[in-house]
């Protein structure tokens, strides 16, 4: 017979075995389901945060698109220019000289080719009022198919309206001699855009080798300084690589469709080429507005519908053999990119900041997926459903039934 003064104590009564402060009597069962919910508590009101941070942002930078557009621009340009820094800075450069000879070398460049286009462009389809009736005699065989529709809807409108259309008089507007002329004609809000972006590029570029050695030597942990270097250099190199190769690529195809259209008799083969290169930089859509400028350029130009059509069939004939045999062997494995992903920032950047979005969609992808690739990514679909309550009421069942068989055994 046990005295109660010498009965042995149980553990879980044991102030010094209580563990994360709980009161006693609380076994470690208990602490570490309570834990369990504690973190799972934190967990869902981090997702939650997180999912409301990222409905929120896409109206903000929409909103706010005359700071963040140009501002984006400017650093996916810089990030593009780094490689081209960093060569010049091998060669004892200093960097603020280097940042500013990688900034004039880009605005000449994007001169000589936006003049290259916009110069012409202007010229060109400022004679679109003056060739519609060339156009409708092209399109006549196609509009006889819809005659009787469009006489329904004549019908239709002269009942509705009662006083015949003014048509506004057109006054003739000489075509910018430069891009300088042309901005200086723009909106004052694009010029101080334009004016911000070209800062932040060269304070970007001047400052990247301080602000990277800052950005390493801050970490606290040699395996800290390693990763942040690699994810710095990881970006640099894939954005850098994109947008080299694909610039290549473009210009190539630019100067090919440029030549086969001068060789049919298309005027103004420069400018199409330019602009067959500027929107094969929008994958997918922009090759299909290219072939609808050039069908509409031909239309008004050539006498015969299918002649007309003819530059608009090249180019895209020429973008075919770009895409699936030319690209994919130079660009290769290394920066291929799932086409879903493709489409879905596209539409992204697109519904938020437009064409110059849509050009942006790619090098923002390329980005955000090497940063999450040397981050990690969030396993939410694990956190819903591998780490849920019914999981763990059903793992919780087999263990007991396991238990019990053991027991038995």
């Amino acid at each position: 017979m046990v005295d109660d003064t010498t009965r042995a104590v149980e553990p879980h009564d044991t102030p010094g075995d209580n563990i994360l402060g709980l009161p006693v009597g609380v076994g470690a069962d208990d602490a570490v389901r309570i834990a369990l919910r504690r973190d799972r508590l934190l967990a869902a009101l981090t997702l939650t945060a997180g999912a409301g941070l990222a409905l929120a942002m896409p109206f903000a930078l929409k909103s706010g698109a005359e700071f963040f557009l140009p501002l984006t621009t400017a650093l996916v340009i810089a990030v593009a220019l780094v490689p081209v820094l960093e060569w010049l800075e091998r060669r004892r450069v200093p960097s603020p000289l280097a940042a500013l000879m990688c900034l004039i070398a880009f605005i000449v460049v994007a001169n000589v080719a936006l003049a290259a286009i916009v110069v012409p462009a202007t010229d060109f389809f400022r004679l679109l009022p003056t060739r519609l009736d060339r156009i409708q005699h092209n399109l006549a065989p196609l509009l006889d198919l819809y005659s009787n529709l469009e006489a329904y809807v004549n019908r239709a409108l002269r009942q509705v309206a009662s006083t015949p259309i003014r048509r506004p008089s057109t006054a003739a507007v000489a075509a910018p001699g430069s891009i300088l002329e042309l901005a200086a004609t723009s909106a004052p809000a694009l010029i101080i855009q334009v004016l911000f972006g070209i800062l932040i590029v060269f304070f970007f570029l001047s400052g990247w080798t301080r602000l990277r050695q800052r950005t390493i030597t801050g970490r606290t942990s040699f395996d800290g300084a390693m990763a942040t270097a690699r994810v710095i250099q990881d970006v640099v190199d894939d954005v850098s690589a994109y947008l080299g190769t694909i610039t290549v690529i473009n210009l190539m195809l630019g100067v090919v469709t440029g030549t086969a259209l001068w060789a049919i008799g298309m005027p103004y083969p420069a400018m199409w080429g330019g602009i067959v290169a500027l929107l094969n930089y929008i994958p997918y859509f922009g090759p299909v507005i290219g072939a609808f400028l050039l069908a509409l350029g031909g239309l008004m130009t050539f006498s015969d519908i299918w002649v007309a059509l003819l530059p608009a069939a090249l180019m895209y004939g020429l973008h075919l053999i770009e895409a699936n045999a030319i690209t994919p062997l130079i660009v290769g494995h290394r920066l291929t990119i799932s086409p879903l992903l493709i489409l879905i920032s596209l539409s992204f950047w697109g519904w938020v900041w437009g064409t110059l979005g849509a050009l942006l969609a790619v090098p923002l992808l390329i980005i955000i997926q090497t940063v999450l690739g040397a981050a990690g990514k969030p396993d939410i679909a694990g956190f819903l459903f591998e780490h849920g309550t019914l999981v763990q009421q059903q793992r919780a069942k087999r263990g007991h039934a396991g238990s019990e068989e053991e027991d038995r055994g």
